[in-house]
């Protein structure tokens, strides 16, 4: 009762920023919700400033204003499309994530708890004012005590308290949201809101974001064109991250990319190629590839900072996903749907024509465009919006992947509008989808599908044996459903039945041979 109380005051306050935001939409897609609104309209007034921007972007404002938790879950939401609808994700991918720094005696502190010296012992010198601010951390200029130009990420002190503050009105909502709504329980709200505990709990500790980098740094060891930062792990750790310092154009600046001598279609080609070889090659990405985490250096190198948010696509996914997109390109949407049924994506009872049907619906509008304008990552999107009528399960890392080819689409489109990226990228693409996906992929992965089978062989054998050696010692006796199963039932259980007698009979041959 007080978690409810506690909750329901905390929703009531959060009810009243949106409602000056006007952004109770939120709130409006349920009763209990819309009963909400209604009150908390009473006591606050949309500003009318913010009338004249699109129902995303005031979102977007209401949520900074709630704090960095809020930050978050609007990153979150901004791969929900099938949730909020692709407008207003669209805006929340824009959403800054930044707030006003924290004072360097706060983060002096951090690093004297985390070090013994503090940040003396680490630092020749280290600026206090920091060059970025955001959410869960901000970030200083320093340098080390052996001469090293670095970046000094420091965790904004009392984020921990905070955020279990809000992420457990969060997990009140999702059990609400599943006990009072029914037909909302395939987006799995709980599950949801875990998952999204997790991404910030693994964001919250640094050195995570450490390993993120040198894993990522590991995976293009051996192309020059992508470079990530080296961490300084004797300058790391729970609540402080270092980094090499590294410099360059943002990406999103043509004009100062053409300044250095370089050719802004060129770079586009570059990050197409790299953002294909993370998916698909790697299946590790970087998730959060806005122009301000990107950098292109005075010889073309792409650098890559921040890595709180990665994502990571399974090798099967990756093929069902490239199989995918390879069926929208040629057009070939009876594909498209069994591919769907397939990878378990979409229930095996749903038509496979008039699913083929919705897909032709949801690509045709978007590769009619003119090739520039072609989105792949809108055509994904559009995909997930149709979810609720074919029963489609939520496939968090494909929500989180098509987030990402927005922001890469957004970067490509700002530094030349006239080219498709995933075009200039296409000899790659088709190159892998050569390897993986044509006769050569398929022998491979036919070996590597027997070779995991041999490997467990030994436990199968293993199995078998103590199953049989329970049967000696105690001979074969059924549960009492299941044995009032195999002497007969309802005609619905003729398929149950068939099972039991088969394990029955398996049974009884064991112990035969034994």
């Amino acid at each position: 009762m007080i978690r409810t109380i506690r909750n329901l005051s905390r929703l009531f306050a959060i009810g009243r920023t949106l409602a000056k935001h006007d952004a109770l939409f939120l709130f409006e897609g349920y009763a209990e919700g819309r009963v909400l609104a209604r009150l908390v309209r009473l006591t606050a007034k949309p500003v009318p400033a913010l009338s004249e921007l699109r129902p995303g972007q005031r979102l977007a404002e209401a949520l900074t204003s709630l704090g960095p938790t809020f930050i978050k879950l609007g990153q979150a939401l901004s791969t929900r499309p099938d949730l909020l609808g692709q407008d207003i994700t669209d805006d929340l991918t824009n959403l800054q994530d930044r707030l006003p720094p924290f004072a360097f005696e706060d983060a002096a502190k951090t690093i004297a708890a985390d070090f013994d010296g503090g940040a003396g012992g680490l630092f020749k010198s280290i600026d206090p004012t920091p060059v970025a601010a955001a959410s869960i951390a901000q970030v200083h200029f320093a340098t080390t005590t052996t001469g090293d130009d670095v970046a000094v990420k420091i965790l904004r002190p009392g984020i921990r308290d905070s955020f279990a503050r809000d992420i457990d009105l969060f997990y009140w909502l999702a059990e609400s949201i599943e006990r009072t709504q029914p037909k909302l329980q395939r987006l799995k709200p709980i599950e949801t809101v875990r998952t999204f505990e997790e991404s910030v709990r693994i964001e919250m500790d640094l050195r995570f974001e450490a390993a993120a980098a040198e894993e990522l740094r590991e995976n293009f060891s051996t192309d020059p064109r992508f470079r990530i930062p080296e961490v300084d792990w004797q300058r790391t750790s729970e609540h402080v991250l270092t980094l090499e310092r590294v410099s360059g154009a943002r990406v999103d600046q043509p004009d100062d990319i053409t300044a250095l001598g370089l050719d802004p279609v060129q770079i586009v080609r570059t990050a197409a190629e790299v953002f294909f070889r993370m998916v698909f090659h790697q299946g590790f990405f970087h998730a959060d590839m806005h122009p301000g985490n990107l950098f292109v250096a005075s010889d073309g190198t792409l650098i890559a900072i921040d890595f709180g948010i990665m994502g990571r696509v399974d090798s099967r996914t990756r093929r069902h996903l490239g199989e995918m997109l390879l069926g929208f390109l040629t057009r070939d949407y009876t594909r498209v749907a069994e591919i769907h049924i397939e990878a378990g994506f979409v229930p095996a009872s749903k038509d496979i024509g008039t699913f083929a049907q919705a897909c032709r619906s949801i690509a045709e509008p978007i590769l009619g465009k003119p090739l520039n304008e072609i989105s792949l990552a809108r055509l994904l999107g559009q995909l997930f919006q149709i979810t609720e009528t074919f029963e489609m399960q939520t496939q968090p890392q494909l929500l989180l992947l098509q987030k990402s080819m927005l922001l890469a689409e957004g970067v490509g489109r700002a530094l030349s509008p006239n080219v498709n990226m995933w075009e200039l990228a296409r000899p790659l693409i088709e190159d892998w989808m050569v390897q993986e996906l044509g006769p050569e992929g398929r022998i491979r992965d036919a070996v590597s599908d027997a070779a995991t089978t041999i490997e467990k062989l030994p436990r199968l054998i293993d199995s078998v044996d103590a199953a049989t050696q329970q049967i000696r010692q105690h001979g074969l006796k059924l549960d009492p459903e299941t044995a009032a199963t195999i002497r007969g039932g309802p005609p619905g259980q003729r398929r149950r039945n068939w099972w039991s007698w088969a394990i029955a009979a398996g049974a009884l041959v064991l112990w035969i041979i034994a």
